[in-house]
């Protein structure tokens, strides 16, 4: 990833007024925060933990634990089990591709790290996991469909 690809990604982010951004790719990990009161082109960029800087004067670091970042939504307690939220933006798909079986189903029991979904972002494809064991009881977004970060993936109940 290089400066005109991180610029890019803040065109894209502004344009369509989001506030938040998160891309793990090679074992760089790249979040975007925009405060909604910042000056344009204020955003700032937070790369594996590192404080925000101008995304002109940052280069992406390689990923590593950062214990002080907020952590992105993933799986979160409902009312029917547990939530899977969307870590990034991007474009919801159910199977590998077109002429493939879903991933999962409605009712499917799934194990930690069984591939859920993809989100595709920027034409990267993003698995995106199961961070609890336990059956599928809700598919919230359809085939196809755009989310948001935070937006609600799955529903799964702990067995």
């Amino acid at each position: 990833m290089d400066i005109s690809d991180l610029k890019e990604i803040l065109r894209i982010l502004e344009e369509q007024d989001i506030t938040e951004f998160e891309l793990e790719q090679d074992g760089v990990k790249l979040r975007v925060c925009r405060a909604s009161t910042a000056p344009p082109g204020g955003s700032a960029l937070v790369a594996s933990g590192v404080a925000p800087a101008r995304v002109a004067a940052v280069a992406a670091v390689p990923a590593s634990p950062a214990p002080t970042a907020p952590a992105p939504p993933g799986a979160e307690p409902a009312a029917n089990g547990t939530l899977v939220k969307s870590p990034i933006v991007g474009t919801f798909y159910r199977a590998p591709d077109p002429n493939s079986p879903p991933f999962v189903n409605v009712g499917d029991r799934v194990k930690v790290g069984q591939v859920l979904c993809i989100i595709e972002a920027m034409k990267l494809m993003n698995e995106i996991e199961a961070e609890v064991a336990g059956e599928v009881v809700k598919i919230h977004p359809e085939n196809g469909q755009p989310v948001q970060y935070g937006d609600p993936l799955f529903t799964v109940r702990p067995s």
